[in-house]
Protein backbone atom coordinates (compact mmCIF):
# COMPACT_ATOMS: atom_id res chain seq x y z
CA UNK A 1 0.00 0.00 0.00
CA UNK A 2 0.94 3.66 0.15
CA UNK A 3 0.10 6.18 2.85
CA UNK A 4 -1.23 9.66 2.10
CA UNK A 5 0.83 12.29 3.95
CA UNK A 6 -0.81 15.26 2.18
CA UNK A 7 -3.82 14.71 -0.08
CA UNK A 8 -3.34 17.55 -2.54
CA UNK A 9 -6.41 19.09 -4.16
CA UNK A 10 -9.06 16.47 -4.99
CA UNK A 11 -6.68 13.59 -5.68
CA UNK A 12 -8.80 10.58 -6.68
CA UNK A 13 -8.50 6.95 -7.68
CA UNK A 14 -9.63 6.42 -11.29
CA UNK A 15 -9.56 3.61 -13.82
CA UNK A 16 -10.19 3.55 -17.55
CA UNK A 17 -12.72 3.62 -19.16
CA UNK A 18 -14.53 3.98 -15.85
CA UNK A 19 -17.97 2.75 -14.87
CA UNK A 20 -19.39 1.91 -18.29
CA UNK A 21 -23.00 0.83 -18.83
CA UNK A 22 -24.33 2.36 -15.61
CA UNK A 23 -25.67 5.71 -16.85
CA UNK A 24 -29.18 4.26 -16.84
CA UNK A 25 -28.81 3.54 -13.11
CA UNK A 26 -27.79 7.14 -12.39
CA UNK A 27 -24.01 6.55 -12.14
CA UNK A 28 -21.67 8.56 -14.36
CA UNK A 29 -18.66 6.69 -15.80
CA UNK A 30 -16.05 8.83 -13.98
CA UNK A 31 -12.52 7.78 -14.99
CA UNK A 32 -9.61 10.06 -15.96
CA UNK A 33 -10.33 13.27 -17.86
CA UNK A 34 -7.02 13.08 -19.77
CA UNK A 35 -7.29 9.39 -20.68
CA UNK A 36 -4.30 9.68 -23.06
CA UNK A 37 -1.82 10.53 -20.28
CA UNK A 38 -3.51 8.11 -17.89
CA UNK A 39 -3.14 5.07 -20.14
CA UNK A 40 0.50 5.81 -20.88
CA UNK A 41 1.29 5.99 -17.16
CA UNK A 42 -0.07 2.48 -16.67
CA UNK A 43 1.80 1.06 -19.64
CA UNK A 44 5.07 2.46 -18.29
CA UNK A 45 4.80 0.36 -15.11
CA UNK A 46 3.68 -2.84 -16.85
CA UNK A 47 -0.05 -2.57 -16.03
CA UNK A 48 -2.95 -2.86 -18.42
CA UNK A 49 -3.76 0.60 -19.81
CA UNK A 50 -6.96 0.85 -17.76
CA UNK A 51 -5.66 -0.20 -14.31
CA UNK A 52 -6.60 2.00 -11.36
CA UNK A 53 -4.21 4.89 -10.71
CA UNK A 54 -4.31 8.42 -9.27
CA UNK A 55 -5.57 11.59 -10.90
CA UNK A 56 -4.08 14.69 -9.24
CA UNK A 57 -5.39 18.14 -10.12
CA UNK A 58 -3.72 21.55 -9.67
CA UNK A 59 -1.92 20.68 -6.38
CA UNK A 60 -0.50 17.20 -6.02
CA UNK A 61 -0.26 14.88 -3.00
CA UNK A 62 2.60 13.65 -0.83
CA UNK A 63 2.71 9.86 -0.55
CA UNK A 64 4.88 7.32 1.32
CA UNK A 65 5.35 3.90 -0.26
CA UNK A 66 4.92 0.92 2.08
CA UNK A 67 6.43 -1.57 -0.41
CA UNK A 68 8.92 -1.41 -3.24
CA UNK A 69 7.16 -0.32 -6.41
CA UNK A 70 7.71 0.87 -9.95
CA UNK A 71 5.86 4.14 -10.52
CA UNK A 72 5.32 6.53 -13.41
CA UNK A 73 4.04 10.10 -13.58
CA UNK A 74 2.49 11.54 -16.74
CA UNK A 75 0.47 14.59 -17.72
CA UNK A 76 0.95 17.89 -15.89
CA UNK A 77 4.26 18.98 -14.34
CA UNK A 78 3.81 19.42 -10.58
CA UNK A 79 7.51 19.56 -9.75
CA UNK A 80 7.48 16.01 -8.38
CA UNK A 81 10.27 14.84 -6.06
CA UNK A 82 11.39 11.53 -4.59
CA UNK A 83 12.93 12.02 -1.12
CA UNK A 84 13.63 15.61 -2.15
CA UNK A 85 15.32 14.83 -5.47
CA UNK A 86 13.69 15.44 -8.87
CA UNK A 87 11.26 12.80 -10.12
CA UNK A 88 10.90 12.81 -13.91
CA UNK A 89 7.69 12.76 -15.91
CA UNK A 90 6.90 10.27 -18.68
CA UNK A 91 9.22 7.54 -17.44
CA UNK A 92 9.10 4.64 -15.01
CA UNK A 93 11.15 4.76 -11.80
CA UNK A 94 11.84 2.16 -9.11
CA UNK A 95 10.87 3.39 -5.63
CA UNK A 96 11.77 1.67 -2.38
CA UNK A 97 9.56 1.16 0.64
CA UNK A 98 9.53 4.20 2.99
CA UNK A 99 10.49 6.61 0.21
CA UNK A 100 8.32 9.71 -0.20
CA UNK A 101 6.82 11.05 -3.43
CA UNK A 102 5.85 14.73 -3.24
CA UNK A 103 3.98 16.79 -5.82
CA UNK A 104 3.40 20.52 -5.51
CA UNK A 105 1.39 23.18 -7.35
CA UNK A 106 1.07 22.67 -11.07
CA UNK A 107 3.69 24.31 -13.32
CA UNK A 108 2.46 23.09 -16.69
CA UNK A 109 -0.94 21.59 -17.51
CA UNK A 110 -3.52 20.81 -14.83
CA UNK A 111 -3.71 17.06 -14.08
CA UNK A 112 -0.94 14.59 -13.24
CA UNK A 113 -1.42 10.82 -13.26
CA UNK A 114 0.49 8.45 -10.96
CA UNK A 115 0.53 4.74 -11.78
CA UNK A 116 1.94 1.95 -9.58
CA UNK A 117 2.90 -1.52 -10.76
CA UNK A 118 0.10 -3.86 -9.76
CA UNK A 119 -2.40 -0.99 -9.85
CA UNK A 120 -4.49 0.41 -7.02
CA UNK A 121 -6.57 -2.37 -5.46
CA UNK A 122 -9.53 -0.61 -3.86
CA UNK A 123 -12.90 -2.36 -3.91
CA UNK A 124 -14.69 -2.05 -7.28
CA UNK A 125 -18.22 -0.66 -7.47
CA UNK A 126 -20.34 -1.71 -10.46
CA UNK A 127 -17.23 -3.05 -12.15
CA UNK A 128 -14.99 0.02 -11.69
CA UNK A 129 -12.65 1.46 -9.08
CA UNK A 130 -13.18 5.02 -10.36
CA UNK A 131 -14.16 7.56 -7.73
CA UNK A 132 -17.58 9.16 -8.22
CA UNK A 133 -17.63 11.66 -5.36
CA UNK A 134 -21.18 12.95 -5.97
CA UNK A 135 -22.56 9.48 -5.22
CA UNK A 136 -19.88 8.56 -2.67
CA UNK A 137 -18.87 5.39 -4.50
CA UNK A 138 -15.70 3.91 -5.96
CA UNK A 139 -12.12 4.84 -5.18
CA UNK A 140 -11.29 4.85 -1.48
CA UNK A 141 -14.51 5.33 0.53
CA UNK A 142 -16.10 7.14 -2.41
CA UNK A 143 -14.16 10.37 -2.00
CA UNK A 144 -10.94 12.19 -2.73
CA UNK A 145 -7.90 11.05 -0.74
CA UNK A 146 -7.41 12.38 2.79
CA UNK A 147 -4.33 12.67 4.99
CA UNK A 148 -3.68 9.37 6.74
CA UNK A 149 -5.44 7.22 4.14
CA UNK A 150 -3.75 3.92 3.36
CA UNK A 151 -4.40 2.93 -0.23
CA UNK A 152 -3.98 -0.75 -1.18
CA UNK A 153 -1.92 -1.79 -4.19
CA UNK A 154 -2.22 -4.96 -6.22
CA UNK A 155 0.59 -7.53 -6.29
CA UNK A 156 3.79 -6.16 -7.80
CA UNK A 157 4.60 -7.45 -11.26
CA UNK A 158 7.44 -9.96 -11.46
CA UNK A 159 9.18 -8.16 -14.34
CA UNK A 160 11.14 -4.98 -13.65
CA UNK A 161 9.52 -2.22 -15.70
CA UNK A 162 11.71 0.62 -14.41
CA UNK A 163 13.81 2.58 -16.88
CA UNK A 164 11.28 3.10 -19.67
CA UNK A 165 9.97 6.35 -21.08
CA UNK A 166 7.25 7.48 -23.49
CA UNK A 167 8.60 8.65 -26.82
CA UNK A 168 8.21 12.46 -26.96
CA UNK A 169 6.16 12.36 -30.16
CA UNK A 170 3.66 9.93 -28.58
CA UNK A 171 2.78 12.21 -25.64
CA UNK A 172 -0.05 14.75 -25.59
CA UNK A 173 1.46 18.16 -26.45
CA UNK A 174 0.93 19.90 -23.09
CA UNK A 175 2.25 23.46 -23.34
CA UNK A 176 2.03 26.84 -21.60
CA UNK A 177 -0.37 28.03 -24.31
CA UNK A 178 -3.50 29.52 -22.70
CA UNK A 179 -5.66 29.22 -25.82
CA UNK A 180 -6.88 25.86 -27.07
CA UNK A 181 -8.86 24.63 -30.06
CA UNK A 182 -11.48 22.13 -28.91
CA UNK A 183 -13.13 19.92 -31.52
CA UNK A 184 -16.90 19.39 -31.34
CA UNK A 185 -19.57 17.62 -33.34
CA UNK A 186 -22.99 19.26 -33.81
CA UNK A 187 -25.85 17.87 -31.77
CA UNK A 188 -27.85 16.46 -30.31
CA UNK A 189 -29.82 19.76 -30.18
CA UNK A 190 -27.94 22.02 -32.63
CA UNK A 191 -31.20 22.74 -34.50
CA UNK A 192 -32.45 24.69 -31.45
CA UNK A 193 -29.78 27.37 -32.15
CA UNK A 194 -30.22 29.72 -35.11
CA UNK A 195 -27.57 30.10 -37.81
CA UNK A 196 -26.19 33.32 -36.31
CA UNK A 197 -25.95 31.68 -32.90
CA UNK A 198 -24.05 28.69 -34.26
CA UNK A 199 -21.62 30.95 -36.15
CA UNK A 200 -21.09 33.03 -33.02
CA UNK A 201 -20.36 29.93 -30.96
CA UNK A 202 -17.72 28.68 -33.39
CA UNK A 203 -16.02 32.06 -33.94
CA UNK A 204 -15.96 33.43 -30.36
CA UNK A 205 -13.57 33.04 -27.47
CA UNK A 206 -14.94 31.13 -24.46
CA UNK A 207 -13.18 31.48 -21.10
CA UNK A 208 -13.06 28.54 -18.69
CA UNK A 209 -14.70 29.64 -15.44
CA UNK A 210 -13.14 28.90 -12.03
CA UNK A 211 -16.58 27.51 -11.14
CA UNK A 212 -15.72 24.23 -12.86
CA UNK A 213 -15.00 20.68 -11.74
CA UNK A 214 -15.19 17.08 -12.93
CA UNK A 215 -18.97 17.38 -13.25
CA UNK A 216 -18.80 20.23 -15.74
CA UNK A 217 -16.71 23.10 -17.11
CA UNK A 218 -18.59 26.41 -17.13
CA UNK A 219 -17.77 28.79 -19.99
CA UNK A 220 -18.01 32.58 -20.12
CA UNK A 221 -18.69 34.17 -23.51
CA UNK A 222 -21.26 35.88 -25.71
CA UNK A 223 -25.01 35.33 -25.53
CA UNK A 224 -26.78 32.67 -27.58
CA UNK A 225 -29.62 33.20 -30.02
CA UNK A 226 -32.20 30.55 -30.79
CA UNK A 227 -34.11 28.98 -33.64
CA UNK A 228 -37.87 29.36 -33.87
CA UNK A 229 -38.44 25.83 -32.52
CA UNK A 230 -36.79 26.86 -29.23
CA UNK A 231 -39.08 29.85 -28.83
CA UNK A 232 -42.43 28.65 -30.21
CA UNK A 233 -42.62 25.25 -28.58
CA UNK A 234 -45.02 23.09 -26.61
CA UNK A 235 -45.33 24.06 -22.92
CA UNK A 236 -43.87 20.77 -21.70
CA UNK A 237 -40.50 21.95 -23.06
CA UNK A 238 -40.26 24.70 -20.41
CA UNK A 239 -40.44 28.46 -20.35
CA UNK A 240 -37.01 29.62 -21.64
CA UNK A 241 -35.48 28.86 -25.06
CA UNK A 242 -32.78 26.52 -23.72
CA UNK A 243 -35.34 24.37 -21.87
CA UNK A 244 -36.33 21.04 -23.40
CA UNK A 245 -38.25 18.06 -22.09
CA UNK A 246 -35.89 15.89 -20.01
CA UNK A 247 -33.58 13.70 -22.07
CA UNK A 248 -30.23 11.92 -21.68
CA UNK A 249 -26.97 13.87 -21.73
CA UNK A 250 -23.94 12.53 -23.63
CA UNK A 251 -20.52 12.84 -21.97
CA UNK A 252 -18.86 15.89 -23.51
CA UNK A 253 -22.16 17.64 -24.29
CA UNK A 254 -22.10 21.42 -24.17
CA UNK A 255 -25.17 21.83 -22.00
CA UNK A 256 -26.86 25.22 -22.34
CA UNK A 257 -28.27 26.27 -18.98
CA UNK A 258 -30.06 29.52 -19.85
CA UNK A 259 -27.18 31.46 -21.40
CA UNK A 260 -24.36 29.54 -19.64
CA UNK A 261 -22.76 26.69 -21.59
CA UNK A 262 -21.33 23.88 -19.45
CA UNK A 263 -19.18 21.08 -20.89
CA UNK A 264 -20.40 17.92 -19.18
CA UNK A 265 -17.41 15.87 -17.97
CA UNK A 266 -16.78 12.43 -16.54
CA UNK A 267 -18.81 12.89 -13.32
CA UNK A 268 -21.78 14.59 -14.95
CA UNK A 269 -25.52 14.15 -14.43
CA UNK A 270 -27.24 11.52 -16.52
CA UNK A 271 -30.15 13.58 -17.85
CA UNK A 272 -31.92 16.91 -17.57
CA UNK A 273 -34.05 19.54 -19.22
CA UNK A 274 -31.55 21.73 -21.09
CA UNK A 275 -30.45 21.56 -24.72
CA UNK A 276 -27.01 20.37 -25.83
CA UNK A 277 -26.16 22.10 -29.13
CA UNK A 278 -22.67 20.57 -29.51
CA UNK A 279 -20.62 17.73 -28.03
CA UNK A 280 -16.86 17.76 -27.38
CA UNK A 281 -15.23 14.73 -29.00
CA UNK A 282 -13.51 12.18 -26.77
CA UNK A 283 -10.16 12.77 -28.51
CA UNK A 284 -10.21 16.37 -27.24
CA UNK A 285 -10.75 15.44 -23.59
CA UNK A 286 -7.01 15.49 -22.88
CA UNK A 287 -7.10 19.23 -23.67
CA UNK A 288 -9.94 19.72 -21.19
CA UNK A 289 -8.06 17.70 -18.59
CA UNK A 290 -4.94 19.86 -18.95
CA UNK A 291 -6.82 23.22 -18.86
CA UNK A 292 -6.78 25.69 -16.01
CA UNK A 293 -9.40 28.32 -15.09
CA UNK A 294 -9.36 31.49 -17.22
CA UNK A 295 -7.81 29.73 -20.20
CA UNK A 296 -9.60 30.35 -23.49
CA UNK A 297 -11.27 27.85 -25.82
CA UNK A 298 -12.13 28.26 -29.48
CA UNK A 299 -14.42 25.52 -30.75
CA UNK A 300 -14.05 23.82 -34.13
CA UNK A 301 -16.82 21.72 -35.70
CA UNK A 302 -15.75 18.34 -37.12
CA UNK A 303 -17.69 15.43 -38.57
CA UNK A 304 -18.37 12.20 -36.70
CA UNK A 305 -15.99 10.47 -39.12
CA UNK A 306 -13.22 12.95 -38.27
CA UNK A 307 -13.94 12.54 -34.54
CA UNK A 308 -13.65 8.77 -34.81
CA UNK A 309 -10.37 9.02 -36.73
CA UNK A 310 -8.90 11.32 -34.05
CA UNK A 311 -9.93 8.92 -31.32
CA UNK A 312 -8.45 5.92 -33.15
CA UNK A 313 -5.16 7.82 -33.48
CA UNK A 314 -4.95 8.37 -29.70
CA UNK A 315 -5.86 4.74 -29.06
CA UNK A 316 -2.99 3.67 -31.34
CA UNK A 317 -0.58 5.90 -29.39
CA UNK A 318 -1.65 4.31 -26.10
CA UNK A 319 0.28 1.14 -26.86
CA UNK A 320 3.57 -0.43 -25.81
CA UNK A 321 5.30 0.64 -29.03
CA UNK A 322 5.10 4.21 -27.67
CA UNK A 323 7.69 3.25 -25.04
CA UNK A 324 11.48 2.96 -25.25
CA UNK A 325 14.19 1.88 -22.84
CA UNK A 326 16.23 4.72 -21.39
Amino acid sequence: MFTVIKPGLETTVQDYPGRKGCFGYGFAPSGPVDHWSFRLANLLVGNSAGAAALECQFIGPTLRLERDATIALTGADMGATLDGGPLPLWQSVRVRADQTIALGPVRLGARTYIAFDGGIATEPFLGSRSTYSMAGVGGLDGSALKAGDQVPLGPATTADHAGWRVLPERRPPITLEKRRTIEVVPGPNDDWIDEAGQTRFLTSDWKLSPRSNRVGFRLDGPEWTFADKAINKAPEHGSIPSNIIDHGYPIGAINLCGQTPIILLNDTLTLGGFINPYTVISAAFWKLGQSKPNEVYRFKAVSVTEAQAKRRRIDRLCAEDSLEAI
